[in-house]
């Protein structure tokens, strides 16, 4: 039985590996953590076979996580994210291996059956040494895309009567806190997702989405006017015909980015 951990500061992406793995006969998911430091402990205190990890978690990520790790404490390691092609060329002759988001099952059991065998095959040394491989190319990689705004979010899992539903940051139009949730408005269909509204804005694109009340952000883009019906009140327009309101102190934060956007047009 193959021991799993995996770490993720996504719950619903956590969730989906754990049902994947919940199917699978000869692997068990022994532990997961939400942040890069809660994966280290874990991952210390379990010693898995193999972790699922994602590189771009806030605060401590992934490589801080393999860094802080000795040698001898690392397990296998698959990459749980969203590589373009090129970058795969890292993993071909190499124990590590990756996943893309969404995580698909039969890739994910591919993954686990290619790690049963990585175990048997190589030393912990070894491992390690290619490892460290992959790691640098990826950084490398990561340095490189810098300009392409690899950091920020590019989907979200999120609830659509009670499925869990890919919602590209490509199709989203506005974002609504709800308590301890956020609701994503996205090609007029409406997603729930655990989460505040603070956490999706450092996960966003500022030079895309800008806040236009406390409880509001919205996609620039997909701003087709800004109204002042009454005296006091601004609106905007959105492409789809709705209406939303903005807070004064937001209105200059809005202007300001539709005109950046409008300058970057044309």
């Amino acid at each position: 039985m193959l021991s799993v951990v995996a770490v993720d500061d996504e719950a619903l992406a956590l969730r989906r590996l754990e049902i994947a793995i919940s199917q699978m006969a000869d692997a068990e998911l022994i532990g997961k953590a939400r942040s890069g430091r809660d994966g280290m402990e874990l991952i210390r205190r379990l010693k898995p076979d193999v972790v699922l990890l994602d590189i771009q978690m806030s605060g401590f990520g992934g490589f801080d996580l393999l860094d802080s790790l000795e040698p001898e404490e690392l397990p296998l390691v698959i990459f749980v994210t969203a590589f373009e092609s090129f970058a795969a060329r890292a993993f071909e002759v190499s124990a590590v291996d990756y996943v893309l988001k969404p995580v698909e099952f039969e890739r994910l059991s591919a993954a686990l059956a290619r790690a049963r065998r990585n175990l048997q095959l190589a030393s912990s040394e070894q491992r390690a040494r290619e490892l460290r491989d992959v790691v640098a190319h990826l950084r490398g990689h990561n340095d490189a895309g810098a300009e392409r705004d690899e950091t920020f979010a590019r989907e979200f899992w999120a609830q659509r009567r009670g499925d869990f539903v890919r919602v590209p940051v490509e199709h989203l139009d506005w974002i609504e806190a709800e308590r301890d949730y956020v609701r994503l408005h996205a090609r007029g269909q409406a997603y729930i997702l655990r989460a505040t509204l603070a956490n999706m804005a450092s996960r966003l694109d500022p030079a895309l989405f800008v806040r236009i009340r406390r409880s509001a952000l919205i996609r620039a883009d997909r701003i087709e006017a800004v109204r002042k019906p009454n005296y006091g009140d601004y609106r905007v327009v959105l492409t789809s015909g709705q209406e939303l309101r903005v807070g004064k102190t937001y209105l200059k934060s809005v202007r300001d980015l539709i005109a950046t956007t409008a300058a970057q047009r044309g």
